[in-house]
């Protein structure tokens, strides 16, 4: 048995108790819910990852699944009654586990292979759950959820199908793990930093256009200039500035690490901010 701790103002209040998933070693995970503004939630799901909840008059959409510890879909139900719509802002395993407790989940559809490398897995079939058929999302859609609504802008980088949602009537940027204070561009598939740069150079125009972003292992809010400073670290990889730049390990193996510079005037949920990545050839040491 796990708890759910409901967080409103800085405090922690226990709500209630859900039967959770265990990890590998039997340990079991806590969900910890933070309303940031009125209807929209943040869930931290045992400080692994995180989704959220926006709430709007006629629906509500859950940004993320996260490990699949939490039965969310009992989760949500306790936060409201509104239809409710399911994205994945990409096919990586911690964001997506948790679409096991509902019909159908949106996802771009450049992402689909990814995450089928790890939801074809046995050990789900065993427990009697199955994951869901998906449904195509990206750039250019818009979830209208009744007075507010969630856009949808394609940012290739950390996967091939990684998407952001801007909730404009907001002003906030949902960005899943493709803008954060640890991104990863080591993975096989990344691109190019000088890819990603100039993926970058195309959205910045929603630095003008949200205040705060939400990433997909954040606790709190990010000032909206975590965009520009990580896009500058990359810039810095991708123009050779990297002497300096540390060991990186990781399961996968050794790669590099990049420490990029915030602004020190402004909020952030953290401080320590890296891009991880592969070094060209002719760079390895």
């Amino acid at each position: 048995m796990n708890c759910l701790h409901f967080i409103d103002e800085g405090k922690e209040i226990y709500v209630d108790s859900f039967f959770m998933k265990t990890d590998n070693e039997g340990m079991e995970k806590e969900l910890f819910i933070k309303q940031l503004r009125q209807g929209i939630y943040l869930l931290d799901e045992a400080h692994e990852s995180t989704g959220y909840l926006v709430i709007g008059k006629n629906k509500a959409c859950l940004i993320d699944t996260m490990n699949g510890y939490t039965n969310l879909k009992e989760v949500v139900s306790k936060l409201t009654d509104r239809e409710l719509l399911v994205v994945n802002t990409h096919g990586h395993p911690d964001h997506i586990f948790g679409n096991v407790f509902f019909d159908e989940v949106y996802m771009n559809p450049s992402d689909y292979e990814l995450a089928a490398t790890f939801t074809d897995n046995p050990e789900f079939n065993k427990e009697g759950l199955h994951f869901p058929p998906y449904k195509p999302i990206q750039e250019g859609d818009v979830l209208e959820l009744g007075g507010r609504n969630l856009e949808i802008y394609n940012l290739p980088g950390h996967t091939r199908g990684g998407i952001l949602l801007l909730l404009k009537e907001e002003r906030l940027l949902f960005t899943g793990d493709s803008i954060n204070h640890h991104l990863w561009m080591q993975l096989d598939g990344c691109p190019p930093m000088e890819e990603l740069v100039k993926n970058l150079d195309r959205i910045m125009f929603l630095e003008k256009e949200a205040d705060f972003i939400l990433h997909g292992h954040a606790r709190d809010f990010d000032d909206i200039s975590l965009l520009p400073c990580m896009r500058q670290g990359a810039l810095e990889i991708a123009q050779g500035k990297t002497g300096e730049d540390e060991d990186y390990h990781w399961f996968g193996g050794i790669g590099k690490q990049h420490h990029f510079k915030l602004n020190p005037d402004k909020h952030y949920s953290q401080l320590h901010s890296v891009i991880c990545y592969t070094p060209k050839e002719n760079d390895k040491s």
